[in-house]
């Protein structure tokens, strides 16, 4: 078990900004033979504002304290056309049975349908009287738990079949995650919100509501819910406030091996030196925000429509971080890896939404802060995205139609996050030596063409042809990967690897990973979908000379088979194609 103790900064009574830079060095304790501490920014995005009901709020001077050093992208500001097929909300009265398996293959059947309702109208965002600011859970005030607390246990205390009670709020992700819902007039096709570019605004939307309602307990309409800053060094432990058995936000169905002093593991090595899992965690954040990503759905996931099977694609965040914290947190002597290591089980523990808090904060991140020199674009404009739709009930029991149009703007929706420093923003890995070459093909590595489809139960190494001679750029595409739904399933991906310890993320050759959270059992628990990781900056970090192709390695982190991959190819990274405008 990786642990160590962690300083954290002293609560005060108000958030306010983190008087400390924001680009911090590495931390004292993390070695590492060398860091580059270079960072290109690029001036020339917009400058576009966000407004609030009091007028303009000037993004740049929120969040994170960021400032004035990046431009912000454009933002979504007009209604999108009509389209002819985007997700709409689930029909709740036809709302099924879900499924998940136990750890003997037992498949269970689960009723998480909401409440019926006669109405259903669709939500506007209410003006912005007042910003909230989700704090950063390690850094909150005793004042602030006590109010957290009890509004939870308000929330547990209202009668079962009140949609806001805490248990018909976790049913919420049961009933959208373990395909209690079949999308409307497309017969037996599942509903999905994980695993394309639903997930982050199904999510927001999601902590929303759940943040409005927990308001409504306590009669405080500026609470606002706390984020696990796992992706900052004093943020990688489980917070404090949550392992305190006799509070409302308690959760027993936790690893007890992974209590604090124990550091999250992101990248679930297995490794359990604590300096190492620090540095791999910066790896990991740095490759899934700033190094991997071609394109806005590689980010965000691959499109998801009308009729589309379950499972397009996951963007880089989701099966990265969150999924790691999932799994990582939930208890693995339960049946299933409750709570939160299947999404059935997830949100009832209050650690699930603490978390969702930063998986949001990276997609604001994302979107508005981080260099726009790596992906150019990062909207999506299609209106097949934009005018997808789902339904929830808010803080006074009235179920309301939302759109991923209207989420797109943390601001606008009326909230923002507490200041954190970025220790991962320029946590490049360290470059490759020239001599690795020689090391790279070794007797163990066939040519890819003749080794797919395969099962990965264990390590692969295979030898796989450029487009082009040496540095160019390139992404590496594993397609046709079939999993079972089932079971927590994890890959990282390596290219020209040079000592192949697979504990140590901290290198040039680590080019990302693929990773899911167990869920739906049953005759459709099989899915089928690709991922591309950008090579270009990799490429960057290692002699490749006039190389015509590269080892990749696969790593399983999982145990057993649940994997099949159908190919690995690299090919040119594409132009970016043109998105269907927004009308106006």
């Amino acid at each position: 078990m990786a642990s160590l103790h962690l300083t954290t900064a002293t609560p005060s009574s108000h958030l306010r900004p983190s008087p400390r830079p924001l680009f911090a060095k590495p931390s004292h304790f993390i070695t590492q033979a060398k860091r580059n501490h270079c960072l290109q920014v690029s001036c020339a995005a917009s400058s576009e504002n966000a407004d609030s009901s009091h007028g303009k709020v000037d993004r740049r001077n929120m969040l994170l304290g960021l400032g004035g050093l990046y431009g912000v992208s454009n933002l979504v500001s007009s209604t999108p056309s009509a389209s002819a097929n985007p997700i709409q909300p689930p029909e709740m009265d036809k709302c099924g049975l879900a499924t998940y398996l136990d750890k003997k293959e037992t498949q269970h059947d689960i009723n998480c349908c909401p409440p019926l309702s006669p109405n259903v109208i669709d939500f506007k965002l209410p003006p912005v009287l007042q910003m909230k600011t989700r704090p950063s859970a390690h850094r909150v005030t005793p004042e602030y738990i006590f109010k957290y607390n009890t509004a939870i246990d308000r929330m547990k205390r209202l009668p079962k079949d009140d949609p806001r009670s805490f248990m018909q709020q976790a049913y919420i992700h049961c009933a959208y995650c373990n395909g209690a819902y079949d999308q409307p007039g497309q017969g037996t096709l599942d509903l999905q919100v994980h695993n394309s570019w639903l997930f982050f605004p199904f999510h927001r939307w999601y902590l929303y509501f759940y943040e409005r309602i927990l308001g409504k307990m306590i009669n405080d309409p500026t609470f606002a819910l706390p984020f696990w800053n796992w992706d900052n060094p004093q943020g990688m432990t489980i917070p404090p406030m949550y392992v305190d058995p006799k509070a409302a936000i308690y959760n027993a169905k936790r690893d007890q091996r992974h209590l604090p002093p124990a550091i999250l593991d992101l990248g679930m090595t297995g490794n359990t030196d604590p300096l190492q899992v620090v540095s791999n965690n910066l790896t990991v954040m740095y490759t899934e925000m700033i190094r991997g990503n071609s394109s806005a759905t590689d980010f965000m996931g691959q499109p998801y429509r009308e009729g589309t099977a379950v499972n397009p694609g996951p963007g880089a965040s989701e099966r990265g971080s969150h999924t790691s914290a999932h799994v990582w947190v939930g208890d693995p002597n339960e049946p299933s890896g409750e709570d939160m290591g299947n999404f059935y089980s997830a949100g009832r523990d209050a650690l699930f939404y603490c978390h969702h808090g930063n998986v949001d904060r990276m997609w604001s991140l994302w979107q508005f802060f981080l260099p726009s020199s790596k992906v150019p674009d990062k909207t999506i404009t299609d209106p097949d995205f934009l005018n997808a739709a789902f339904v929830f009930y808010d803080e006074n029991a009235q179920l309301v139609r939302v759109t991923v149009k209207d989420c797109i703007d943390n601001l606008k929706m009326g909230y923002d996050y507490e200041r954190v420093d970025l220790p991962w923003l320029d946590y490049r890995p360290p470059a490759q030596t020239a001599n690795a070459k020689a090391k790279r093909v070794g007797t163990d590595s066939a040519k890819a063409d003749t080794v797919f489809p395969l099962t990965l139960d264990k390590i692969v190494r295979v030898i796989v042809p450029k487009t082009k001679k040496g540095k160019a750029d390139e992404l590496l595409v594993i397609e046709n990967i079939t999993v079972d739904t089932t079971k927590f399933l994890k890959f990282d991906v390596f290219v020209n690897d040079e000592d192949d310890n697979a504990g140590d993320l901290v290198k040039a050759a680590y080019a990302g990973t693929y990773a899911q959270v167990p869920h739906k059992a049953g005759k459709d628990s099989t899915a089928t979908t690709s991922i591309r990781l950008k090579l270009t900056d990799l490429y960057d970090d290692m002699d490749v000379a006039d190389d015509d192709d590269v080892v990749v390695t696969l790593v399983p982190r999982h145990q057993g088979p649940g994997v099949t991959i159908g190919g690995i190819k690299i090919i040119e990274n594409p132009p970016l194609p043109s998105q269907t405008p927004a009308s106006t």
